[in-house]
């Protein structure tokens, strides 16, 4: 496993993380039997990151990777997160935040987690996140339930936002730094480098479009992208290698990121991901790859609430589907 430096944290993390939500059942269904022995896999292969939230699966994820840890805990970082409990349920308030966690802790069988992060800034207002939301958290890392803080979401610039506006230690980014997508580097890569915040690289599948199987019918990205994403699979199939492991690869070589957060299913996708360490060095197949990719490169789809999309109520007002981001 290769380690890296974990923002200004003085602790080194692994280059891949492990990213739970399939413990909750999002990517189909597991056992929790296949979940400890995936977990406990991930730990012997020397992954020590775990993001884990209550949204995935309504707790269910939380649950599975308490259980998978005990005899564990000590030798993981554990993440949470907090403000996102359901598909449309969202409570960004002080008081629900600090009773969530306690809630989170019984089930991660921990009386504290290294990390507690906002979930998926875009769905709440900003000012209540950067002034209320985010204070609560350090009130809790003062307690001593959560040594370090941070914030999530999909939108780069409004990540890069709070991080100006309030002290974090983590930010996390998911379907914007992938085969894909690049702009996470215009916005957000900058600030987080400047302000010596951890960054994290999440989704480097694009949510599964680029692992070479099936799709969730709940996944967002527009035909276009899903048409682009499945002709990149054919390609890494006649050159006889596998998407994903292409596609992690590439994410692994981002030099600003501290660890990549894979949503892992099974033991055989731990050790297909580890190959990903391995440099590839065949410039014809990536060539091929950022042609097939030119045309919906940086195409994002809507998120969250009218006020924090980029353009504002104008995107809002869009139709969802492929929407060119305008920083590509």
């Amino acid at each position: 496993m290769l380690y890296r430096s974990l923002g200004n944290t003085n602790l080194e993390v692994s280059a891949i993380g492990f990213g739970a939500a399939p413990l909750g059942d999002v990517f189909g269904a597991m056992t929790s039997a296949e979940a400890s022995a995936t977990v406990q896999h991930a730990v012997a292969s020397g992954i020590n990151f775990f993001d884990v939230s209550p949204y995935y699966g309504v707790t269910l994820a939380e649950e599975r990777l308490g259980n998978a840890l005990v005899g564990s805990r000590h030798q993981v970082l554990l993440a949470t997160k907090c403000g996102r409990y359901g598909s449309s349920h969202f409570d960004f308030s002080a008081a629900t935040v600090t009773r969530g966690l306690e809630d989170s802790l019984r089930r991660l069988k921990t009386d504290y987690v290294d990390f507690l992060q906002v979930h998926d800034v875009e769905f709440g207002p900003i000012e209540q996140i950067v002034h209320e939301t985010l204070p609560a958290l350090r009130h809790l890392q003062e307690a001593g339930k959560v040594r370090w803080i941070g914030v999530t979401g999909y939108w780069p610039g409004l990540l890069a936002r709070i991080l100006k506006q309030v002290p974090v230690d983590t930010v996390l980014n998911y379907c914007h730094s992938n085969l894909l997508m690049n702009d996470m580097d215009l916005e957000l890569t900058p600030v987080a480098e400047q302000l010596g915040v951890a960054l994290l690289n999440a989704s480097p599948l694009h949510m599964g479009l680029l692992a070479g199987g099936s799709v969730a019918e709940w996944h967002p990205a527009p035909s276009p992208v899903r048409n682009a994403a499945a002709k990149i699979v054919s390609l890494c199939q006649t050159h006889g290698v596998r998407s994903a492991t292409v596609a992690l690869n590439h994410c692994l070589s981002h030099p600003a990121v501290a660890t990549t957060l894979v949503g892992f299913r099974s033991v055989d996708q731990i050790d297909d991901a580890l190959l990903a360490l391995a440099e590839f060095h065949e410039p014809e197949l990536m060539k091929e790859i950022r042609v097939i990719a030119r045309p919906v490169m940086n195409s994002t789809w809507i998120s969250g609430l009218a006020e924090n999309q980029p353009g504002r109520h104008a995107a809002a007002e869009a139709p969802v589907g492929l929407q060119a981001d305008a920083r590509a």
